[in-house]
């Protein structure tokens, strides 16, 4: 495995990096690599991004870098955009770190969240910069807040989900002090304009190998009673005779058994019995759940205080709604039909339905109950298929006779009669693709009585 010198200098030697280095410190100012690259690099990771750190205003970062277009894109402190590489410019030093003698850079990487994330490599001198123990927080597996985490979670309550995400991402224990803050903070996760950047963090957690450690450290934390209190609520609730698990722990797992590559899928893994809560009756003394996936509004509520788009929204809400549809060995295609019907209604594609039911029939711990084998999902999967080879609508849309035309068979006016006509003929049609075809259609109305459609 290389050392993290021979990473940051591979990182240093690349452009646009090195040229901004150059520039910056041909200029008379100080300049870094910082944060995560530096973090990776001492994990022996390959970084994906890389920042820079440096003492140099803003202005002075507009002027020095005007031929490539430089972009002000700062929030919660100064970071401009030059050539896609973050140039955070330094807070400027509070009094405590005044107090203790501090100077740039120790001075603003006293400032940032975590110290993992608080230190600098210094490319000229070939040294790391790491006042607050962030080095030795790595070898001991540690996560901790820089200086006091109280004062680092009152700067930014989102800080505490951060704690969370990387704790679960690298395997590390968040340090009892650091954790008893957030415990006694988490209620401030709710505070004004914290929730797009709360997304993110749950978006990133999505591309874990097992994102359940990061829903875990929420919940044990408090943060997750704010955050998705759908899922909270689930927390010890019995999954009933069919499940060995809480409907906590099945929803971790489902989310874990899906592919990290598709974060919104992910999450839906993570929400999608979030319904049993609301659906939650009691028979013969044992939990059961009759349609539970119709029970979204909890869910829904939580993605929309989360700002998620309308898009990601309805994906979810699909993925919910449709991942109970059985699909058997002797499922018929006639249900199979009527299954790919309820799959356009609901825009949502075969495949993701069976990459949820798959994922759902996985995560089970009743040992009676059994993942589908390669040949399940095959067979399934050729079920589908076959359906679709045959069906010529899964749609009323789709019916080979316009609204028009019945007009015209039947002799009636546009309204709610046509609209009955075609439903008819769409049932007709899932019970036997064959007879979408037009003439048989208008063939079908003529021996309609009209006056069951007009009442």
């Amino acid at each position: 495995m290389r050392s993290p010198s021979d990473i940051l200098e591979n990182i240093q030697v690349q452009t646009p990096v090195s040229n901004i280095l150059e520039t910056l410190w041909t200029s008379g100012y100080q300049a870094f690599l910082a944060g995560g690259a530096v973090r990776d690099a001492l994990l022996g990771i390959a970084p994906e991004d890389v920042d820079i750190l440096t003492n140099a205003l803003p202005d002075d970062l507009a002027w020095l870098f005007a031929d490539q277009d430089p972009k002000y894109v700062g929030k919660s402190f100064a970071v401009t955009l030059v050539d896609k590489v973050e140039v955070a410019t330094c807070r400027p030093a509070d009094k405590k770190a005044v107090a203790e003698g501090h100077t740039f850079p120790a001075t603003d990487l006293g400032r940032r969240d975590l110290t993992i994330n608080s230190m600098v490599w210094d490319p000229k001198t070939r040294t790391l910069a790491d006042p607050f123990g962030g080095q030795a927080d790595i070898e001991t597996k540690t996560i901790r807040f820089t200086r006091d985490p109280f004062d680092r979670i009152e700067e930014d309550p989102v800080r505490m989900v951060r704690a969370c995400r990387f704790a679960a991402r690298f395997g590390f224990k968040i340090e009892p002090k650091a954790f008893d803050a957030i415990c006694a903070q988490a209620h401030k996760i709710t505070a004004q304009g914290t929730a797009d950047r709360i997304q993110r963090e749950i978006i990133k957690a999505m591309g874990m190998d097992k994102p359940s450690g990061f829903f875990n450290l929420l919940h044990d934390t408090g943060l997750l009673l704010y955050i998705l209190p759908s899922l909270d609520r689930c927390y010890g609730l019995d999954g009933g005779p069919h499940h060995g698990e809480t409907v906590f722990e099945h929803n971790l797992l489902v989310g874990d058994a899906l592919p990290a590559s598709m974060p919104t899928l992910r999450l839906a893994g993570f929400l999608h019995d979030t319904g049993k809560k609301d659906a939650l009756e009691i028979k013969e003394g044992r939990n059961t759940f009759p349609g539970h996936q119709r029970f979204t509004q909890a869910m829904m509520d939580d993605l929309e205080r989360l700002r998620f788009s309308k898009k990601d929204m309805d994906y979810i809400y699909a993925l919910v709604r449709g991942h109970m549809r059985p699909l058997k060995a002797d499922t018929t295609a006639r249900a199979v039909r009527r299954l790919l019907v309820m799959l356009d209604d609901l825009n949502l594609s075969y495949q993701d339905f069976l990459r949820i039911r798959i994922a759902d029939k996985k995560s089970n711990l009743n040992p009676v109950k059994k993942p589908y084998t390669l040949g399940d999902i095959r067979l399934r999967l050729g079920k589908i298929l076959d359906a679709m080879n045959d069906q010529t609508a899964f749609n009323i849309n789709d019916l080979d006779i316009s609204g028009r035309d019945i007009q015209d068979v039947l002799g009636l006016p546009q309204g709610p009669a046509i609209g009955k006509v075609k439903a008819f003929l769409f049932e007709k049609v899932l019970d036997d693709p064959s007879l979408n075809q037009k003439k048989t259609l208008a063939d079908l109305v003529r021996q309609m009585d009209r006056n069951d459609f007009t009442d």
